[in-house]
């Protein structure tokens, strides 16, 4: 039985059709922990993310300063 290329040829094509649109879709994809980029990379939004305060317990300090304030008042006006 000898099988020729025409028998073939239908699934060839289908797997190729198969292939390029897996390749070509652009989805991004995950290899060992580290995402790759999609195709499309260079025209995606780009998220900007404001510098903070390099001291990160601003907020801390503040509430501290507060709190001594609230309680230097309470022990001026007791005395």
């Amino acid at each position: 039985m000898k099988l020729s290329l025409n028998a073939f040829r239908p699934g060839l094509i289908l797997f190729g059709c198969a292939a390029l649109s897996t390749f070509a879709t652009g989805c991004q994809s995950t290899v060992g922990g580290q995402t790759l980029p999609s195709a499309y990379y260079l025209r995606d939004d780009v998220q900007f993310f404001p510098a903070g305060p390099e001291f990160k317990l601003t907020k801390q300090v503040e509430a501290l300063e507060e709190y001594k304030l609230q309680q230097q008042g309470l022990n001026d006006t007791a005395q």
